[in-house]
């Protein structure tokens, strides 16, 4: 028996034995951002792209994509105007962006003003 051991015997304190559970910050971020963030931001990217190429310039310039989240598409919209345009083509738009994104899964834009 080490004398460690018999010590703790002794002195009626049970010896633990160290389980070295350290783990590096920097790997728990590199596994995030390569298992959830970067799949999210590809997503979100290639519905932004296909978003700009789907409007007319004149609204792409009031507009831009917010976030996805379950299945609804969030627009940054400019004007309560320019809402009301991207609302008259928004079902089209949608249709759209399902089949050039269906990774998304895109079921509702919402239109915000901000």
């Amino acid at each position: 028996m080490s004398a460690e051991k018999q010590q703790s015997v002794i002195t009626g304190r049970r010896a633990w034995q160290r389980v070295d559970a350290t783990v590096r910050l920097g790997d728990v971020l590199n596994e995030l951002l390569e298992n959830r963030i970067s799949p999210e931001q590809v997503i979100l990217r290639s519905v932004a792209e296909a978003w700009s190429q789907l409007l007319p310039a004149g609204l792409n310039q009031h507009s831009s994509v917010a976030n996805i989240s379950r299945g609804q598409l969030k627009v940054l919209v400019d004007s309560p105007s320019y809402i009301y345009e991207l609302q008259l083509c928004s079902s089209d738009i949608l249709r759209e962006l399902q089949r050039r994104c269906p990774q998304a899964w895109l079921r509702k834009i919402k239109l915000v003003v901000g």
